[in-house]
């Protein structure tokens, strides 16, 4: 491994995986194993950096760094780094991708080759937008994530589709223009200042600016990364677009695409901008906040169970947001843990979802009562996962949901309190979702439900897995998240000091 700019394959090979599965389209059989081997093989790769030792190559808290010239008339270098936070979270891409080409097995019969590729380039960008380290590259990546989004949902979605991709692209395209501004604007003042023009994240964050100019630069970024998260006001794209897609669809977007918002709010917006960030705090923590309570309050009232998980997507991030804008060891490492925690949970949500959806060709509540008796095993998964989405002990959620809570605590102890009673209106609207799907009354018209098939099984029970180590056992990777994370807190620090606060 030493040898090979590992990095670099993990962004492009499924690229490659992409370009199999469209060479197959038209035939659906072949197209779909090769890209879930495509899919697994990517896995495998990440899965090898998480079993083996990096230290050799360790840069400071980057296990990795790979840094190649491309642009060099404008200081553009295709530079990638990998430290504990972005190999958790490639992890998680992958091990989703795996699942979202597993659930369509059946659901998507027509373009088979097309939604494949597209749901692989999906994946490369968003590995492009963990590992990359100069901001250029990462602005391209962050770009290109939507783009395969954009086909998912409008070309396979449900009835509304279209109008759910328009809206999605609207809100995607104003915050990305107004963050590319605010990029170039970054670009010229530190050329200005030092003579050097780059787009290297380590480079720009020494760039001195008055607070006026952070203000501004800063709320370009943030609004760009508000929308993709999405904190309430400028979310409301997301529930259309949950609503719309198709299942794997639905996966991808709160498993990963969400977490690329938040990932760079943690990994660039307020490292770059620490004194704006320091200013703005209370209105960071009132987003969060304002997003957990006022999610949790529509979810209550949502009849349609994907919109419902909708609305608890938008209000966990919402806590994901008061952890990282309080900007300690403790929340940090809840909310990096709370990202991978809700991707899995919420995506096992929308796959259970979506295979009722199948069953019974209706997502409404009132469709779906009885559910305990008519299908037993499909039944426990919902129960356990809906258990995991509340935060119950012993379950994933619970651990970053309780780190976030107590660091919070230490320094905005109101917020923490609001927080946790945020959290007691998650529970009620889960609990009423499992106790109306499940245990009311059911729909009275003779349908013999199937219950799970082997390959739902397998899906359901990985992911079952998965939340029950993060619940039991989390501190192999809040041992992992401790030192980048301090890094990340010192130097933002350091930046400060250097700018006289």
């Amino acid at each position: 491994m030493a040898s090979i700019p590992v990095l670099s394959l993990i962004v492009f090979f499924p690229v490659l995986g992409a370009l199999a599965a469209l060479g197959l389209g038209h035939r659906p059989r072949e197209c779909r194993w090769t890209s879930l081997v495509a899919a697994v093989m990517e896995l495998g790769l990440v899965s090898s950096l998480l079993l083996a030792d990096l230290s050799s190559k360790a840069v400071g808290d980057w296990l990795i760094r790979e840094d190649f010239p491309w642009i060099e008339g404008l200081g553009v270098r295709f530079s990638l780094g990998l430290d504990a936070v972005s190999l958790v979270l490639i992890g998680l891409a992958a091990f989703l991708t795996v699942l979202g080409i597993l659930v369509s097995w059946r659901e998507i019969d027509r373009w088979v080759g097309p939604f494949h590729a597209f749901l692989l380039f999906m994946e490369a960008g968003v590995m492009g937008v963990f590992l990359a380290t100069d901001l250029f590259v990462f602005y391209l990546f962050w770009e290109l994530q939507s783009v395969p989004m954009f086909f998912i949902i409008g070309i396979w979605g449900h009835e509304r589709r279209v109008a759910a991709t328009v809206k999605f692209v609207l809100f995607s395209m104003a915050g990305s223009l107004l963050m590319l501004a605010a990029l170039i604007s970054l670009y010229l003042l530190h050329g200005a200042q030092t003579g050097i023009y780059t787009f290297s994240f380590f480079e720009l964050r020494q760039t001195v600016l008055p607070l006026r100019i952070e203000l501004l630069l800063f709320g370009a970024f943030l609004l760009s990364f508000a929308i993709k998260i999405p904190v309430v006001p400028v979310h409301t794209w997301l529930p259309d677009a949950h609503t719309e897609a198709p299942t794997a669809g639905s996966v991808i977007l709160a498993g990963l695409l969400l977490k690329t918002g938040a990932y760079a709010l943690l990994r660039f917006g307020m490292p770059l901008f620490p004194t704006a960030t320091r200013a703005l705090t209370p209105l960071l923590v009132g987003l969060g906040l304002a997003g957990l309570f006022y999610a949790s309050w529509v979810a209550l009232a949502q009849r349609d169970m994907k919109r419902l998980v909708a609305y608890s997507s938008i209000g966990h991030m919402g806590l994901i947001v008061l952890g990282t804008a309080v900007w300690n060891l403790t929340t940090l490492s809840g909310s990096v843990l709370q990202m991978v925690n809700h991707g899995l949970t919420t995506s096992a949500l929308f796959i259970l979802v979506g295979m009722l959806d199948a069953r019974l060709h209706s997502r409404a509540l009132a469709d779906a009562g009885g559910l305990w008796k008519r299908m037993p095993v499909f039944s426990a998964f919902f129960l356990f996962f809906a258990m995991a989405a509340l935060g119950l002990p012993g379950l994933n959620n619970f651990v970053g949901e309780a780190l976030i809570l107590v660091g919070a605590f230490k320094t905005h102890p109101a917020a923490a309190c609001l927080g946790f009673a945020g959290l007691v209106l998650v529970l009620v609207y889960v609990l009423s979702l499992a106790q109306e799907a499940l245990f009311g009354p059911p729909r009275d018209d003779g349908l013999i439900l199937r219950d799970v098939t082997g390959r739902e099984l397998a899906v359901l029970a990985s992911l079952a897995v998965a939340v029950l180590f993060l619940g039991l056992y989390p501190r192999p990777v809040l041992e992992a998240l401790q030192s980048p994370l301090q890094g990340l807190i010192q130097g933002t620090a350091q930046v400060m000091a250097a700018r006289g606060m």
